[in-house]
């Protein structure tokens, strides 16, 4: 048995894309992961947030589509990354593997904090409980203006209800994405969500030559 310092040391990589919907994060991530596996040599597992289970996949349509308590619909989003934790992400990890997922806890400091007003302390509470010692090792955050976001989803699909939400709330859900930046510079990179997919990509070829030095 390994112990937990051969573990740590071992550990895959866990690269989170953050943003506001719209920014352009999912248009990106496929590619990004796929060219990561190519510069590695080693696995990726990709994986999204609420999601990445069967029960999660459910929690996703309860909260993409009903209306609810906030403090409910944040319980629910730690819920099923409690168990996304259990089935996908640490057990990728432990095996060495890389672990890209589409938005993790920064997005519920984001969306239900900021956005939506709940406590951070009552957020980091259940942060601290659900997974103590884990966060990831790279978060690359796309941002766009509010007004770029809406008009890129009202071309693309029909909102959920938090995409219908007014640019007021992406305003405050893109101030505490750039507040949780400025209290992690280490971990995240702010990316321009608006340049085109050629100079994103770029920028993305960049990180993975320094993730796979």
């Amino acid at each position: 048995m390994k112990s937990a310092d051969q573990r740590n040391a071992n550990r895959g990589r866990f690269i989170t894309f953050e943003g506001l919907d719209g920014a352009g994060k999912s248009t990106h991530l496929a590619w990004f992961a796929a060219r990561l596996r190519e510069r590695s040599g080693s696995a990726v597992v990709v994986t999204r947030e609420p999601g990445g289970t069967t029960l999660g996949e459910a929690v996703r349509g309860l909260v993409l589509r009903e209306s609810m308590h906030l403090e409910t619909e944040t319980l629910l989003m730690f819920a099923a990354r409690r168990q996304h934790l259990a089935e996908v992400i640490s057990p990728a990890l432990e095996r060495g593997d890389s672990v890209v997922c589409d938005r993790f806890t920064d997005a519920t400091f984001a969306y239900q904090g900021g956005g939506r007003g709940l406590a951070s302390d009552k957020i980091a509470t259940l942060q601290s409980w659900v997974h103590p010692g884990l966060e990831p090792d790279l978060t690359l955050l796309f941002d766009v203006a509010p007004e770029v976001a809406r008009r890129r989803i009202e071309a693309a699909r029909d909102p959920d209800r938090f995409e219908r939400q007014d640019e007021e709330f992406f305003a405050r859900v893109r101030a505490e994405y750039f507040r949780l930046a400025k209290t992690a510079p280490r971990r995240f990179v702010i990316l321009n969500g608006a340049d085109s997919v050629k100079n994103i990509q770029k920028s993305l070829e960049y990180i993975i030559s320094t993730i796979c030095l």
